[in-house]
């Protein structure tokens, strides 16, 4: 069972997943668990590992929103959750695992975009119920951030990432964001839907960001009804407010490019 967390207060289970490197047991490693990064949900950008991850697996662990994507890849035994009963699904995958299962956790996109709180809840799962002797492995995979920074030619290099995409305080995205707003592209991961591209663009303009800095909104990205629309700063924080569905004109399936 994963231990109790304020994410206002602390421990971020992100944290947890970030404290060490995989370990590296060599040839004759312990049992491993998959955190799998499916890609943007298109099954063209399923790369091969991640595919092969859910091939061998018994048991399945994700959002019912992500297994939905990836439930006919596999003939695992599908543990589906929310919010609400996250951690009841976490304890029922970990203790399939502690009994010899093959285990794989499915997030969108790559885990190491924007899925870290979440890996880092699989992986204490896993090793409460193991007492540490199942290894978790992330097999990255294809990021709607990748393809945003296609569609708008935006080298990662000279890119700032940032995700609001993730409970508990965003001060450290933010701050990250003003400081760079205008020096380098901005690719970001609005939260739904108290953070939504037009309120993270008001943000910027009230710390310094251009009105006719070019920006794009990337919705659904590789799916047949992908739409981009392209509009200025400015425009774009005229969507500033509210926290609800109806409250955007965007999905919560959304990137927002800036441009610098």
């Amino acid at each position: 069972m994963t231990d109790t967390y304020d994410l206002d207060s602390g421990p971020d289970p992100a944290a947890y997943a970030a404290d060490r490197p995989e370990v590296d047991r060599g040839a004759d490693t312990a049992r491993t668990v998959h955190a799998v990064g499916i890609g943007p949900g298109n099954p063209e950008y399923l790369v091969p590992r991640a595919e092969r991850a859910l091939r061998e697996a018994d048991v399945v662990v994700g959002f019912e929103t992500v297994v939905e994507f990836v439930e006919d890849r596999t003939d695992a035994d599908c543990l589906t959750c929310g919010y609400r009963d996250e951690s009841a699904a976490l304890a029922a995958f970990a203790e399939r695992v502690a009994d010899g299962e093959r285990g794989a956790a499915v997030l969108m996109g790559d885990p190491n975009h924007s899925g870290y709180q979440f890996v880092g809840k699989v992986e204490r799962a896993v090793d409460a119920a193991t007492n540490g002797s199942v290894d978790l492995r992330v097999v990255p995979g294809i990021s709607s951030i990748q393809i945003a920074a296609s569609r708008a030619r935006t080298p990662m290099e000279d890119a700032t990432f940032v995700t609001l995409h993730k409970s508990g305080a965003l001060s450290d995205g933010f701050a990250r964001l003003r400081r760079d707003v205008g020096d380098r592209h901005l690719l970001v991961l609005p939260r739904p839907f108290d953070w939504m591209p037009g309120d993270v663009a008001a943000d910027l303009l009230d710390h310094g960001g251009d009105p006719a800095a070019e920006a794009l909104v990337c919705e659904r990205l590789t799916h047949d009804d992908e739409t981009v629309t392209r509009t200025t700063l400015g425009a774009l924080a005229e969507h500033a407010g509210g926290d609800g569905r109806g409250d955007s004109p965007f999905s919560d399936l959304s990137v927002l490019v800036v441009r610098r």
